[in-house]
């Protein structure tokens, strides 16, 4: 949660200090701003960074045993990035629906150590990190709030291209383990969830934002457990 409020706040920051400068710009009698969109259809492309987890049943038993290990698993979040398209269509003034495609990193990853006092100084450490490879197919409706200001929400359909799991293992910064399988058959090809957030978009047409992508659908194929990808993202992209 901590890193929404961050990414929000980095939006939001840069979001006024843009305002602020295109006040100043208007106050020196050059016409500069940006107001609700009214024009045609837009192309644009957009990339940013991924921080993926798990949640549900999966991560519960994790958390059990990060409580019995007494601190020695942790989970944490998988470090990605996601990159494609877009198309804005204006509707009404102040309003546009944005469906998209996107290349998107997610999954999850645990870590852990040996619990044991006389072997702390060798320093081992094991991971497996969940890699899932994901074709993101969001349909945004974008409401301006303010002048290139911007909440957006919608539903989004995601086809998993490939999912891998990294088990790495090592002491004293030697690596004794660096293997990784394939696991996409135990996994649903569809994934659905909810996304929303917010932007800025200046008038050069480059745009910032940072949203949320919520799974709704269980993302294990033989429903033995109901595990749901979650997402924070941070993204750039140009309109053009």
């Amino acid at each position: 949660m901590k890193k929404i409020f961050l990414l929000i706040a980095v939006v939001i920051g840069l979001a006024a200090s843009a305002q602020a400068q295109q006040r100043s710009v208007r106050s020196g009698n050059q016409i500069n701003s940006y107001s609700t969109p009214t024009g045609g259809i837009g192309f644009g492309i957009r990339a940013g960074v991924n921080f993926s987890d798990w949640d549900g049943e999966t991560m519960q038993s994790v958390q059990d045993l990060v409580d019995m290990t007494n601190g020695t698993v942790n989970q944490e979040m998988r470090k990605g990035f996601h990159v494609g398209g877009y198309v804005s269509i204006p509707v009404a003034p102040g309003f546009e629906i944005e469906p998209g495609l996107l290349y998107s990193q997610k999954g999850a990853v645990l870590t852990g150590k040996l619990p044991m006092e006389q072997v702390e100084f060798l320093n081992a450490r094991v991971s497996l990190t969940n890699k899932a490879e994901y074709l993101d197919l969001p349909i945004l409706a974008k409401v301006y709030v303010g002048e290139g200001f911007h909440i957006f929400a919608g539903p989004q359909v995601s086809y998993l291209l490939s999912n891998k799991v990294k088990a790495e293992a090592g002491a004293l910064g030697f690596k004794a383990l660096n293997q990784e399988w394939d696991m996409k058959s135990g996994f649903r090809e569809v994934d659905v969830a909810v996304t929303g957030g917010l932007g800025y978009k200046f008038t050069s047409g480059f745009n910032i934002s940072a949203g949320y992508d919520y799974g709704v659908s269980s993302i294990d194929k033989n429903s033995s457990f109901d595990t749901y990808n979650r997402v924070i993202k941070a993204s750039i992209g140009y309109t053009f």
